[in-house]
């Protein structure tokens, strides 16, 4: 089976028999009806995934990989807040009049900083510093600006990666403040999988953990029959991932410079009700 598969089963079952619900509490999220989506947690999820073991996608339903791909590629490598830029439709809903989602994400990964060595954005730093200061402990990013979260469309969920060499592998540990289990918790583990695999690729790097810390891990109300569904289904081997070993440049990377050799999974497609 794949490790991704046994993690989010862990994962799923823990908030079902021990998780908190927020019923009767006055909540944020509304289903498109206008009624609250209420959530049952749980508090500080972190998972661990070797990177150089194999790649952490679930086999119990499809993950829709091209699509994760090109919403990182969006954030880190065009650095964009312009839904036009992005080929699915995944932030329409918090889209202002502009086509925009504000000050997020991308936006806030592309905003130069002084620096002693000059003046770089927040993947470029990075990109320096894994080549030029492999022993660094201050190797980061942080997008949940305070400064700017009033002209956010959505405040940032995952906000935070800290990138640590060891030997020649490069480790991370990506932060994020909520997890909607079912709609985005393999899509975000594959994404910033990708992530450091195209760091790692273009500074000489092998990869090696990729650790997730989820601090507010839930599922919404009207997705536990769905959820209770997905982890009795089979389960399957791990695909093969392949990068396209001629890219060694972090902005050449593209959508199909990425391949996912025998990805077997669970082909049933899902209606899956979003909260905004």
């Amino acid at each position: 089976m794949s490790y991704a598969d046994k993690v989010f089963v862990q994962n799923v079952k823990e908030i079902l028999k021990d998780g908190v619900w927020d019923t009767g509490k006055d909540v944020r999220p509304k289903w498109q009806d206008g009624t609250p989506a209420h959530t049952i947690k749980k508090f500080c999820l972190v998972n661990r995934y070797d990177l150089s073991k194999e790649f952490p996608i679930i086999t119990l339903r499809k993950t829709a990989y091209k699509s994760a791909i090109d919403e990182i590629l969006w954030i880190w490598q065009k650095k964009s807040n312009k839904i036009a830029d992005l080929h699915s439709h995944i932030w329409d809903s918090w889209a202002d009049e502009n086509g925009t989602i504000g000050k997020a994400y991308g936006y806030q990964l592309g905003v130069k900083h002084k620096y002693k060595e000059g003046m770089f954005d927040q993947v470029d730093r990075v990109l320096y510093d894994l080549k030029h200061n492999p022993t660094s402990r201050r190797i980061m990013t942080n997008i949940y600006n305070h400064a700017d979260l009033s002209e956010m469309g959505l405040y940032p969920c995952a906000y935070s990666m800290t990138f640590n060499i060891t030997g020649n592998k490069l480790n991370a540990i990506l932060n994020q403040r909520s997890q909607d289990m079912l709609t985005a918790n393999n899509w975000n583990v594959c994404q910033y999988a990708v992530l450091v695999h195209m760091f790692a690729q273009v500074s000489g790097l092998e990869v090696g953990e990729l650790v997730h810390v989820i601090a507010d891990a839930h599922i919404y109300d009207r997705h536990i029959p769905i959820v209770e569904e997905i982890i009795k289904m089979k389960q399957y081997d791990a695909p093969q991932f392949v990068i396209d070993p001629n890219v060694k440049d972090f902005y050449d990377f593209k959508v199909d410079s990425f391949k996912f050799i025998n990805y077997v999974c669970n082909e049933k497609k899902y209606k899956i009700e979003v909260a905004i």
